[in-house]
């Protein structure tokens, strides 16, 4: 139970293990005072975790009225792994999909709409979990998403890349990617900045090898399947975002088929626009999902 949560709110948490061992942290913020509107699954970003990382969104959704919950991927947060290690980004997106199928499943949200909130790298996960349902769910935020790698971030040439790849099965594991500081490009506001260094599962080392590979090659799959997005969704993006392409959500938005789609970009932001800005900024964000996710949820 987390002593800083609003009265209104249950929070709990729960380990849950695979077919071959491994433990996967997960957790949920409940409202205990209103009748569930919704459910939304959380797929968070590269490097952070659910329980503190993405504690705002759990809070602010569960206000509103939604059951929120969120998975650890392998190599992050509290589950099993070696510090953001992705062997298989397929397998990644595999385990996130079974456990929000459980979620899906639970008989008293029988009746309540599912959705999907995905942001920077947990947006190219929740993608990859809609190609694997198409028809699963019944909308999807997507949150600054890597649908591409950005042409601003810094990767080593192409032939190194092709060199690590053919050795990825015995340096995958290396931190040895050089790249910028994350968190000093991803969030403006220097206490939120300070705060997110100061969460012990917020991984700030070099990337590991075939991590990059894995991100680079799910997110070229992204790009080229973006005309088979077909779910409701409404996708956000800072303006001056360093770490996702704000045009890449333009091009998600403009190649998708997915009758109800909605963008929105914010001047003056960078890429955490869930936890980096001012508070001002942020509640406005979240005023902006509650509002698509309430306009999607009509009450029972």
């Amino acid at each position: 139970m987390d002593s800083e949560l609003p009265s209104s709110i249950i929070y709990e948490e729960e380990y849950i293990q695979n077919s071959r061992g491994v433990k996967f942290f997960t957790c949920r913020w409940l409202p205990e005072d209103q009748p569930i509107r919704g459910v939304v699954c959380l797929c968070h970003g590269y490097g952070v975790d659910c329980s503190i990382y993405m504690k705002g969104s759990g809070v602010h959704l569960a206000q509103a009225g939604y059951a929120v919950y969120g998975i650890d991927y392998i190599g992050h947060g509290k589950s099993d792994g070696l510090p953001c290690y992705i062997p298989d980004f397929g397998e990644l997106v595999d385990q996130v999909a079974v456990y929000y199928k459980s979620v899906r499943e639970k008989y008293e949200y029988r009746k309540v709409p599912k959705y999907l909130l995905g942001e920077s790298m947990g947006g190219c996960v929740a993608l990859s979990v809609h190609f694997k349902e198409p028809t699963a769910w019944d909308g999807a935020v997507f949150v600054v998403p890597m649908c591409k790698i950005s042409e601003k971030t810094e990767l080593p040439p192409a032939l190194v890349m092709t060199a690590m790849a053919w050795l990825s099965p015995v340096i995958g594991t290396w931190p040895i990617i050089p790249a910028n500081d994350v968190i000093d490009t991803a969030f403006k506001d220097p206490i939120k900045r300070a705060q997110v260094r100061a969460n012990p599962y917020a991984y700030q080392g070099r990337p590991r090898v075939k991590t990059i590979l894995e991100m680079l090659n799910a997110s070229r799959k992204i790009e080229s399947n973006l005309d088979k997005v077909s779910l409701p969704f409404f996708v956000l993006h800072g303006e001056d975002d360093m770490v996702t392409d704000p045009d890449a959500s333009k091009a998600l938005y403009n190649a998708a088929k997915s009758k109800d789609k909605t963008i929105k970009l914010y001047p003056d932001t960078w890429h955490g626009i869930l936890v980096g800005e001012s508070d001002e900024k942020i509640a406005n964000v979240f005023k902006d999902i509650i509002a698509w996710l309430n306009e999607r949820s009509p009450t029972q």
